[in-house]
């Protein structure tokens, strides 16, 4: 029998990673953008500390669509075509950069323009998470699809690299541009994404009645001890630790390096994370998954906390690197952990389930680093939110016994498998 082709030579997958590539260029520039221009429009008027909460408001706001809708936009993936949706709300991106590259440029800007534009991306990114991530296993066999999960990661993370840096440089040279840019690379994305034909499905859509289809969805999750450690310990660990959103005052304030160096400090994490998925696209992991994924979380917080204490730009830039390394290390197991003991029928759901906390982690996590910042200060935010990641591991390894024990990505193969693994722990 031969060997399954690797993922990029199937023209499917091509598209939806040049696709998610473009995407992500993005997102991440307007990310660093709408966060400086919050930050510096904030600090016209209020404190260090008032400039700060501004920053956390927007990662809530951002979070907030996507924790009302979760349990929809899941069953939408596993209902309706995954081509459609995503194609959907990149557009819906592509119209909210064009927004703010339009207000930018006649010097309309404000916070509340900002914020109303956060909540559309939020929404947007609900519904695109769960049908990007459900796509993926249709485009590829099951036997490289570790491979494509990492080759995924690799456009996310470079996309990260550079969305950022070009960002920053962007807005630099002309703040509108940014988001034109961003626009441009949204319709590309958009272009890539008409050019993936009719994707089989392995299975038929459930009759069952939509909010049934929902809570059955929601309670795999919960059955399932693997996979909802291994969303829990992503949500608490990272928006604990969470440093995304305090970057532009360690640029503006702390470490003093402009929209430049806020754009090499964004970068940074996702140059860790590119290397490691990189490798992991030539060499995947295949031994001792759950061990490896809580051992890289430990890492992350310790790096973490070596950058809130550092106030020298190349030590910051070095232990960013460093947790984007484990971040990516502990990011690539687990989402092949959650896909391939996930149903294709109940991926949608389970992803979209796995989006929350992603979001959670992230854009809530913003909100309370921000939030944190100002009743701390940001280097005691940060020392402890990569304290909290730690002590979280440490905690995860003995509540979820099936994380540890865990040695390869294949799902147990009976009902008695699974209870072997899973060994919830008891007096």
């Amino acid at each position: 029998m031969d060997a399954a082709p690797h993922p990029l030579r199937i023209p499917q997958f091509r598209a939806y990673w040049a696709a998610r590539f473009s995407m992500t260029i993005a997102q991440n520039a307007m990310i660093i953008v709408i966060g400086w221009q919050t930050y510096t429009i904030a600090r016209t008027t209020m404190s260090p500390a008032g400039a700060a909460a501004q920053l956390g408001l927007i990662g809530l706001l951002q979070f907030i669509p996507l924790f009302v809708t979760t349990p929809i936009t899941g069953w939408v993936a596993d209902r309706f075509d995954r081509r459609l949706i995503t194609r959907c709300t990149v557009s819906l991106q592509a119209l909210c950069a064009l927004t703010l590259a339009l207000v930018t440029y006649t010097e309309g800007m404000t916070l509340p323009v900002l914020f109303s534009i956060a909540v559309l991306l939020g929404l947007g990114r609900a519904f695109a998470g769960p049908a990007f991530g459900a796509l993926a296993p249709n485009l590829v066999p099951r036997e490289v699809l570790p491979t494509a999960i990492a080759l995924s990661s690799i456009s996310w993370q470079i996309g990260t690299i550079i969305g950022p840096a070009i960002g920053g440089f962007a807005y630099a040279a002309a703040p509108w541009g940014a988001y034109a840019m961003a626009t441009a690379l949204f319709l590309t994305a958009l272009l890539a994404l008409f050019t993936i034909g009719l994707v089989p499905r392995p299975t038929t859509p459930s009759k069952a009645h939509p909010i049934r289809q929902i809570i059955d969805g929601l309670a795999y999750v919960g059955q399932n001890k693997l996979v909802l450690g291994a969303i829990t310990l992503d949500l608490f660990a990272v928006f604990l630790a969470g440093t995304s959103a305090l970057l532009p005052i360690y640029a503006h304030d702390i470490l003093k390096v402009g929209p430049q160096g806020l754009s090499l400090l964004a970068s940074a994490p996702a140059a860790g994370a590119s290397v490691v998925a990189l490798f992991f696209s030539f060499r995947p992991i295949k031994t001792n998954v759950g061990p490896k994924m809580l051992g890289a979380v430990l890492v992350y917080g310790t790096a973490t906390v070596v950058f809130g204490l550092s106030q020298i730009m190349a030590l910051s830039l070095v232990a960013l690197a460093v947790a984007g390394a484990a971040d990516m290390f502990s990011v690539y197991i687990r989402q092949s952990l959650i896909t391939l003991h996930t149903p294709d029928d109940k991926r949608g759901r389970v992803g979209a389930v796995s989006q929350l906390t992603i979001s959670a982690s992230n854009e809530l996590g913003e909100a309370e680093s921000g939030f944190l910042a100002s009743a701390l200060g940001p280097v005691g935010a940060v020392l402890v939110g990569g304290g909290g990641a730690i002590v979280v591991t440490i905690l995860w390894t003995y509540l979820f016994p099936s994380i540890r024990n865990a040695k390869t990505f294949d799902p147990p193969k009976s009902p008695q498998d699974s209870r072997d693994l899973e060994l919830e722990a008891t007096p």
